[in-house]
């Protein structure tokens, strides 16, 4: 269980201030300002190119494994800058779970195996029950009940959405604060994507959820707050509802009734 239970949902989890971040002598990102809620799911949307994956890569310190990345401003966890000398990138990132566009497990691993993959990689197995640790974990994602009676079989037997949420349970395994989502279901059919969306919508009363989606609609029925984000620039953000029925900025509007993008 996340220690984000005790939060109130509307206390601000992450703030990003004046964040830029970009790519050699190109910038990406443009000072960026956001406050994410503890609970619940921010939605990041916004046409191929504008920043997007950049940005959620930043809350877990990944854009900074690019030899070429620069990143200035601040972002802010539970008050404490990320990007303080302080902070050990590999100990924030398993505070803040990463969720991929197409699904990954470890290709001879089982599933098993796979869903204690992250405890491993930090030591974190010791004096724990393990058979516990997958069974909530596997639980948590909606899968326990689909794969319960064959869990040293390998992960990449299972079908795609499958795959999708045994990677979500390896990110909740470690007990994350935050959990980002990049695309999570830009590789899945229309029923694998409702499955990982309930799921997103059950996670969101635990979790703090990022996550980045090409779909209005998507965004629309899963998140609680929406940022559009167009060529580097955070051009809006609000509650989901309304900012798609009542957006403050006509660039927002001509993005969500699909003049651009």
């Amino acid at each position: 269980m996340s220690g984000v239970e005790a939060e109130d949902k509307n206390s601000v989890k992450i703030e990003v201030s004046d964040l830029r971040a970009g790519f050699g002598k190109t910038e990406v990102l443009h000072g960026i300002n956001m406050k994410i809620p503890s609970r619940g799911v921010t939605a990041i949307i916004g046409p191929s190119g504008c920043g997007k994956s950049t940005f959620i890569r930043c809350i877990n310190r990944m854009h900074e494994t690019v030899p070429i990345a620069t990143t200035s401003g601040a972002i802010y966890m539970d008050g404490e800058n990320i990007y303080s000398s302080e902070v050990d990138p590999v100990l924030l990132r398993r505070r803040v779970g990463m969720v991929f566009q197409k699904p990954n497990p470890f290709p001879n691993m089982t599933i098993r195996e796979n869903v204690l993959a992250g405890l491993r990689l930090t030591g974190s197995t010791k004096a724990k029950d393990l058979d516990q640790v997958v069974e909530n974990a596997l639980e948590q994602a909606a899968l326990w009940d689909e794969v319960k009676d064959r869990l040293d079989s390998p992960g990449v037997g299972l079908s795609g959405g499958q795959q999708q949420r045994l990677c979500i349970a390896r990110s909740l395994a470690v007990s994350p604060d935050v959990l980002l989502m990049d695309e999570p279901c830009s590789a899945l059919d229309p029923i694998a994507t409702a499955k990982v969306e309930d799921l997103i919508r059950t996670l969101k009363e635990e979790y703090c959820i990022v996550i980045v989606t090409h779909s209005m609609q998507q965004a629309a029925r899963a998140s609680d707050k929406t940022a559009f984000l167009l060529m580097g620039d955070l051009v809006e953000f609000d509650d989901t509802t309304r900012l798609f029925t009542g957006p403050s900025d006509s660039r927002t509007e001509d993005y969500i009734t699909g003049k651009f993008g």
